[in-house]
């Protein structure tokens, strides 16, 4: 754990707040290196250094195909994601050789099929696009989307930098890849949005009226000091 892993948005380090290793950092550190760190055996720095970012990315494919294992929406293909998932587990626990020549290109382009069909299953309650969103395209960067029904819109990989969302419906939206960095989502309902990560939520703002989905955490810069106690 990074020692000033609380202290990363007062300090200035907005990237690292936005930043996500899914478990990587604990399962090679203590999993494929048994607890054997850089510091203290520095001839494994450089290969454990190669090994991370890979596990970082399998440890990411995880947690999205099995949020899609989840889903009501994915029971006719709920076999499939779970062999993908088992493979994908399987891979991150092979020795550190096998691991830094992992055909990463394959396992993305094999899960992106797979969140895709997800995704599109759990939003076909979209019956109009907002027009707004379609005339921004992928370019939302301080968009005003405020006070709207944007719920089982798809958001991914748009960026929404310094975007306002406050008091809008987003329900059941996709967020995968979406840049929210400074998204202002104070009032808004996020319950049942889909890919979104503690990362995105820790680099947004928000307040107590903000509803998220049950598995993440309100951050505490949303929140004054009165309603963090």
């Amino acid at each position: 754990m990074c020692k000033v892993h609380d202290q990363l948005r007062e300090r200035g380090f907005h990237g690292c707040v936005s930043y996500e290793c899914f478990g990587a950092g604990q399962k090679v550190s203590q999993l494929i290196y048994a607890g054997n760190d850089w510091r203290t055996h520095p001839s494994t720095s450089e290969e454990m250094f190669r090994v991370f970012p890979v596990v970082q990315q399998l440890q990411e494919m995880m947690v999205y195909v099995n949020q899609c294992m989840q889903l009501e929406e994915t029971a006719p293909f709920l076999k499939q994601l779970g062999e993908l998932y088992d493979t994908i587990s399987t891979q991150t626990h092979q020795s550190p050789a096998e691991i830094m020549n992992t055909d990463i290109a394959h396992y993305r382009t094999e899960v992106s099929g797979w969140l895709n069909r997800s995704s599109d299953a759990y939003r076909t309650q979209k019956k109009k696009r907002n027009a707004l969103l379609h005339k921004k395209g992928t370019d939302c960067i301080e968009a005003n989307f405020s006070n709207q029904d944007l719920s089982h819109e798809n958001f991914r990989g748009r960026l929404m930098i310094a975007a306002n969302f406050t008091n809008s419906d987003l329900r059941r939206c996709d967020f995968l890849g979406a840049d929210v960095r400074g998204a202002k989502f104070q009032g808004a309902n996020l319950s049942g949005a889909l890919f979104l990560t503690q990362a995105q939520l820790n680099s947004a703002k928000g307040d107590a009226n903000t509803i998220i989905p049950e598995h993440l955490q309100v951050p505490d810069h949303w929140l004054t000091h009165k309603e963090r106690r």
